[in-house]
């Protein structure tokens, strides 16, 4: 199987390592805008080649790891391809990709959304694990003709991923609260304590709780800022939400409610209970 990849971050590059550890034979052309990526993908044998977009078309499959509008730019690039040739991108949101998608591929195009990543970026950070023993989200699979579903959950299983179906609109919505979100407030708990503390006593003073939260504000702001931009509504409406719950423990805290606090928490843990 000849498989090319569109962005040799992280992502691009860890989907690398991870199809020649997964898929006998397969052969890996890259592609990337970033010329220090390509020679560094090279070089860490993340992909076996590097080619111009042109050369991809060729592939029995292409990858999309790249941000969301570069995803919408790639596809209407692709309106060429074989029939036989299947596209897979791994956006962090789905509904504006799918609706986006030219008619003429749409039966070609295969909406995924990987939950794996890490607060790295750049081909440097790429791991053949990222992806073992993760979820996926396949969106609309309907929509697609079955030599091109089937492709990539053979693709996915063989990463070792754990396959969920959804629609994208859904999908969107969800991300919002497990992902989005989170990546919001830790980009807001990092700029709050900067804002307050001296940078010695931050190294000074935090700990784990800190360190855990503040962790993916080090995650790629050229990649969060389009995911924020592209699922803006669902995302807002998550932002809203949290704010609501920061709001309910600021009111118990300045009224002294202990009781009311403590069952707030308690309420709070049952979530670790279901995950």
């Amino acid at each position: 199987m000849n498989i090319g990849i569109v962005g040799l971050g992280l992502m691009g590059g860890s989907f690398g390592l991870a199809l020649k550890q997964s898929i006998p034979g397969v052969h890996i052309t890259g592609y990337d805008h970033n010329g220090t990526h390509c020679q560094q993908a090279l070089s860490l044998k993340l992909v076996d080649e590097v080619g111009d977009f042109e050369r991809l078309k060729t592939c029995d499959v292409i990858v999309l790891a790249i941000p969301v509008e570069g995803i919408i730019k790639a596809l209407k690039a692709l309106e060429d391809i074989s029939p036989e040739t299947t596209v897979i991108d791994l956006g962090s949101t789905k509904a504006k990709i799918v609706a986006e998608c030219p008619p003429k591929i749409r039966q070609n195009f295969v909406a995924a959304h990987p939950m794996a990543g890490l607060e790295k970026f750049g081909p440097t950070a790429a791991i053949p694990d990222l992806y073992r023993g993760k979820i996926v989200v396949l969106c609309d699979l309907e929509e697609n003709a079955l030599l091109h579903s089937d492709r990539a959950i053979e693709i996915f299983e063989a990463l070792g991923m754990v396959i969920v179906y959804m629609k994208a609109k859904e999908h969107d919505r969800h991300a919002a609260y497990i992902s989005h979100m989170p990546h919001a407030v830790s980009f807001a708990l990092a700029n709050s304590v900067m804002e307050q503390e001296d940078p010695r006593s931050i190294l000074a003073l935090a700990a784990g709780g800190f360190r855990d939260m503040s962790r993916i504000a080090k995650s790629s702001p050229e990649m969060w800022s389009d995911i924020f931009m592209q699922n803006s509504d669902h995302l807002i409406e998550a932002i809203e939400s949290f704010q609501t719950e920061l709001q309910k423990a600021k009111e118990m805290v300045e009224k002294r409610d202990e009781p009311a606090l403590k069952a707030w928490m308690q309420s709070a843990n049952e979530l670790h209970k279901i995950l």
